[in-house]
C-alpha cells in the first residue's frame, strides 16, 4: 500500500521568503560595509563581515530550497526534500561558527573598549533593526526547519542592532563603552544556545532519527488495532525534511485472509493512517505462512 502527496506550494511560498531575505541581507551588507568604514566603528564593521556569512548562508538555502522543488528522478527517487534538510544544516553550524567568532571579537573589548562615533551608530541602527526585523517577519511565516534557523540569523541580527541601539544612546550621555561588547556577548550566548538547540534536531533528522518517538507509539497502535493482525516489525518512519514524513512497515497477519478480507484490511489501515499525513507509506502484507524476505 502507496500513498503519496506534494505540496508544490509551500516550498515555492518558502523559496520566495528566503529570496526576499537574501536580497535584503545583501544590501544591507553592503550598507553596513560602507557605514562602518563611515563611522570608523569596528563592532559595525565586524557585524558587516558577520552579515556577509549570513548572506552566503541564506543565498546558499535560497538554491537548495528551490532545489526541493524538483519532481522525484531516478537518481532522487524521493525527490529533492532532504535538500532542503542539507541547507538549515549548513546555516546552523555557519551560525553557530559566526556567533563563536563574535565571543571571540567582543570579550577582549571588555579588557579595552573603544568610543566609536556614536551618531553614526545610532542611525545605522534603526536602519538594521527596520531591514533584518522586516525580513525576518517574512520568514515568519514559514514553518519549514529551514526557514527557521534562517529566522535565527536575522534575529540574531535584530537582537544586535538592538544593542547597538541601545549602547549608541547610553554613549550619548555616559562615555561607557564597555557596555557595547557586555550587550553583544549576552545576545550572542542567546542566540547561541537556540541555534545549537535547532541544530541538534537537524542532525537528528539528517541522520534519519525518529522525528517524533510518541508518534511511533501511535502508529504502531493503528497498525495494531485489527484483529487479523499477529505483530509488526521493519517499522521505521523517518522524515524527509523535517516536514515530511516516510513510513514502512511490515504487517503479518494471523491467518490466510481472501482478498475481500484484505481489501478491508488495507482500507481499515488507509483510513486510520490518515492523520498523520505521511507523504509515503509503505506497508508489506506478510500471511501467517510466509518468511519475510527481509530478514
Amino acid at each position: 500500500m502507496h500513498n503519496h502527496n506534494h505540496n508544490h506550494s509551500e516550498s515555492s511560498s518558502a523559496s520566495k521568503r528566503i529570496g526576499w531575505a537574501f536580497s535584503l541581507n545583501v544590501l544591507f551588507t553592503i550598507i553596513e560595509f560602507i557605514g562602518g568604514w563611515l563611522t570608523n566603528s569596528t563592532a559595525i564593521m565586524a557585524d558587516a563581515v558577520h552579515d556577509l556569512g549570513d548572506s552566503l548562508s541564506i543565498g546558499t538555502a535560497w538554491g537548495l530550497n528551490k532545489l526541493s522543488d524538483k519532481e522525484a528522478n531516478a537518481t532522487f527517487s524521493y525527490g529533492y526534500k532532504r535538500f532542503s534538510l542539507l541547507g538549515a544544516l549548513i546555516n546552523g553550524v555557519v551560525l553557530t561558527a559566526g556567533s563563536i567568532w563574535i565571543l571571540f571579537e567582543a570579550i577582549p573589548r571588555l579588557l579595552a573598549p573603544e568610543m566609536p562615533q556614536v551618531e553614526g551608530m545610532l542611525g545605522l541602527s534603526i536602519f538594521g533593526i527596520a531591514v533584518n526585523g522586516f525580513a525576518a517577519y517574512k520568514l515568519r511565516e514559514g514553518n519549514s526547519l529551514n526557514e527557521r534557523v534562517l529566522n535565527w540569523h536575522l534575529l540574531e541580527d535584530v537582537l544586535g542592532w538592538v544593542a547597538v541601539l541601545i549602547v549608541s544612546i547610553v554613549l550619548m550621555f555616559k562615555p561607557w563603552a564597555i557596555l557595547d561588547p557586555i550587550l553583544s556577548i549576552g545576545f550572542t550566548l542567546f542566540i547561541l544556545f537556540n541555534v545549537i538547540r535547532n541544530l541538534k534536531e537537524t542532525l537528528l533528522l539528517f541522520l534519519q532519527a525518529t522525528p517524533d518517538a510518541q508518534q511511533m507509539e501511535e502508529v504502531h497502535k493503528v497498525l495494531m488495532s485489527s484483529d487479523d493482525v499477529m505483530d509488526i516489525h521493519h517499522f521505521h518512519i523517518w522524515s524527509l525534511d523535517g516536514e515530511h514524513s516516510v513510513m514502512t512497515v511490515h504487517v503479518e497477519l494471523n491467518d490466510d485472509i481472501s482478498v475481500s478480507q484484505l481489501k478491508k484490511l488495507k482500507e481499515q489501515l488507509r483510513h486510520g493512517l490518515a492523520g498523520f499525513d505521511f507523504v509515503h507509506t509503505t506497508i508489506e502484507i506478510e500471511f501467517a505462512d510466509e518468511d519475510c524476505r527481509d530478514v
